[in-house]
C-alpha cells in the first residue's frame, strides 16, 4: 500500500519538477512534525488523527523519493546519504516522543516507561542491521534474493515489524491506557522477530566470508 501511494506521489512530483531531495525534505517535515506533536502535544483523539496523518503522509513520501530518483533515471549518492540521514533522525527521536508523553501525560506506572526505551533499542538495532546488510552485501557483489514469493506465514510474521501499522497506532493516542497496550505488543513483536532476524542475518553474513 505504501508503495502504490508512494508511486502516485512520486509521478505527481515528477509533473511538478520536484527533485527526489525536495521529496525528502517534505517528507522530514511531515514525520517530525508529527513526533514533535506525540512530545509537546496532551493525548486525545485530535490529536492521535493528527500524528496519524503526519506520520503516514512522511511515510509515503519518503517511499516517492526514492521511486522519483528512478522517474528521473536513477538516485545519487547524497540522496541515499540523505535518506538514511532522515530515517536515521526519525528511528532515533520517534520512541523518545513517546517516552517524553507517556511521562507527561499517561497515568501509567512509571516502570512502563522503560518500554519506549527497549523499543527504542530494538528499533535502532534492526535499522541499522538492515543497513549494514545492504553495505556488506553491496562490497561482496551479492545482491538480496528477491525473487521469491514470501509465504503467508512470513508475510504475517512481519506485519507487526511494518511501520504503517505502527504509524496507525497513534490513531490510539487518545485512549492513552488502550494505546499503551497496543505499544507494548507492537514492542514485543518488534523484539521477538528481531531476535530471530538476527540470527539469520549473521547466518547470511558468514556466508559471505566463505
Amino acid at each position: 500500500m505504501n508503495r502504490r501511494a508512494g508511486g502516485y506521489l512520486a509521478a505527481a512530483a515528477y509533473q511538478l519538477g520536484m527533485t527526489p531531495n525536495q521529496i525528502t525534505g517534505v517528507s522530514a517535515l511531515f514525520t517530525f512534525a508529527g513526533i514533535a506533536t506525540i512530545a509537546l502535544a496532551e493525548p486525545s483523539v485530535p490529536i492521535g488523527i493528527v500524528v496519524c496523518l503526519a506520520l503516514v503522509i512522511g511515510y509515503a513520501l519518503d517511499a516517492a523519493d526514492g521511486q522519483l530518483a528512478r522517474l528521473r533515471g536513477g538516485g545519487s549518492t547524497s540522496g541515499e546519504w540523505l535518506d538514511h540521514i532522515v530515517d536515521a533522525a526519525k528511528i532515533s527521536s520517534l520512541h523518545l516522543a513517546v517516552l517524553v508523553s507517556g511521562y507527561r501525560f499517561f497515568d501509567l506506572p512509571r516502570g512502563y516507561l522503560l518500554v519506549p526505551i527497549a523499543f527504542q533499542i530494538v528499533a535502532a538495532v534492526m535499522f541499522f542491521a538492515m543497513i549494514l546488510n545492504d553495505q556488506l552485501r553491496r562490497v561482496h557483489g551479492v545482491k538480496r534474493d528477491t525473487s521469491g514469493k514470501p509465504s503467508i506465514v512470513r508475510s504475517l510474521l512481519v506485519v507487526p515489524t511494518d511501520y504503517g501499522l505502527f504509524c496507525l497506532s497513534f490513531l490510539l493516542l487518545g485512549f492513552p491506557s488502550v494505546f499503551a497496550i497496543a505499544y507494548g505488543v507492537l514492542f514485543v513483536t518488534n523484539l521477538l522477530f528481531l531476535v530471530a532476524a538476527l540470527r539469520k542475518w549473521y547466518t547470511d553474513m558468514a556466508a559471505l566470508d566463505a
